[in-house]
């Protein structure tokens, strides 16, 4: 049976999850540090000053955000081609993250793996991925060795709507419900798989439904509600951490951008994608915030100024750094663990 997780009466005396006032405004602030950087890559790729290609994550900070604020700082996450709201959101530094997207040695993989590869195995980040659905199996894997070793982390699989189309979707989801496995599996359903609409190849509506399959809890969850998701992904985490096996949490959400940068968007109007502008994560969480005395406007209005100057250094950072020596081309390919 799928849960469909309600959002609360916007009152000033609206239930916040119980998180204290520091921690609300840390995740508003983690989502304003994901959108300043987005919003800033579409202007260097634009400017070709990016290497590779770029998948923004503007519109759907509230997944990253809540779901890493319900991880422990040794949990695991992996991630997708559109993986840098994640990497952010697991504790990333823009510093590292920039240098890396634009080709050099400081970068978190030395400037080697570019956006669509980006990790950091030492914050529990096991990689961005450039095959749809790729870090499904990988999750379920990484899981699998928590439980061998005798640790009680746990392991979130982020996802798209396209990617619970692969066939790696079903086999990680069966092997982890089959073994019990701590992992959850997070499908961002941002209603379209690279340029087609999630109606027109997916046999379902709620791509959550298919849990019934597996026999594990599948949750829906507004996706535009970072509280929301931050509830349910704390229940599907405290039921992976405790031995109760994995969960399927689909978050309904929407990409501002199109699927790359440059994308020409022929597929939707314009006028759609403004409509979605009124669902606005950030927006809708700093007026819950306001309306709840947790944080005022001119503060919101601060966190945003700091967002844009931290942008702003690790752009200047990154451009100050040096390219990889042709000596690294060769290196971190093979481990002797």
């Amino acid at each position: 049976m799928v849960a469909v997780a309600e959002a609360p009466t916007a009152t000033p005396t609206v239930d916040l999850a119980g998180l204290d006032q520091d921690q609300l405004v840390a995740m508003y602030r983690t989502m304003v540090r994901i959108r300043r950087f987005e919003e800033r890559l579409k202007g260097l790729f634009m400017e070709a000053r990016l290497y590779g290609s770029v998948h923004l994550y503007v519109g759907q900070e509230a997944v990253a955000t809540g779901v890493c604020a319900a991880l422990r700082d040794d949990d695991l996450i992996t991630s997708t081609h559109r993986g840098h709201g994640h990497c952010l959101a697991k504790g990333m530094e823009m510093r590292g993250m920039m240098a890396e997207l634009m080709g050099k040695a400081t970068g978190y993989c030395k400037g080697k793996g570019g956006s669509m590869h980006i990790a950091d195995l030492d914050l529990g980040v096991l990689g961005a991925n450039g095959i749809v659905g790729a870090g499904l199996p990988i999750a379920t894997g990484a899981a699998l060795g928590n439980r061998q070793l005798g640790s009680d982390r746990v392991t979130a699989s982020f996802f798209g709507d396209g990617g619970a189309n692969q066939g790696a979707f079903h086999e990680a989801i069966n092997l982890a419900a089959v073994l019990k496995l701590p992992v959850v599996f997070i499908c961002e359903n941002n209603q379209f798989a690279q340029f087609q609409r999630v109606t027109e190849d997916t046999s379902v509506k709620d791509i959550a439904v298919r849990a019934d399959s597996y026999d594990i809890p599948g949750h829906i969850v507004d996706g535009q509600d970072v509280l929301a998701v931050y509830r349910t992904i704390s229940d599907a985490v405290a039921r992976a951490r405790s031995g109760g096996g994995p969960s399927l949490v689909e978050c309904k959400t929407y990409r501002w951008e199109g699927h790359f940068v440059g994308d020409q968007e022929v597929y939707r109007t314009r006028e759609e994608v403004r409509a979605q502008y009124v669902h606005d994560p950030i927006r809708r969480f700093q007026e819950r915030l306001v309306a709840a005395g947790i944080m005022t406007d001119a503060e919101a209005e601060l966190i945003d100024t700091a967002a844009r100057e931290e942008v702003e250094d690790a752009l200047q950072y990154a451009e100050e750094s040096p390219l990889p020596d042709e000596s690294l081309i060769f290196t971190d390919i093979f481990t002797e663990e």
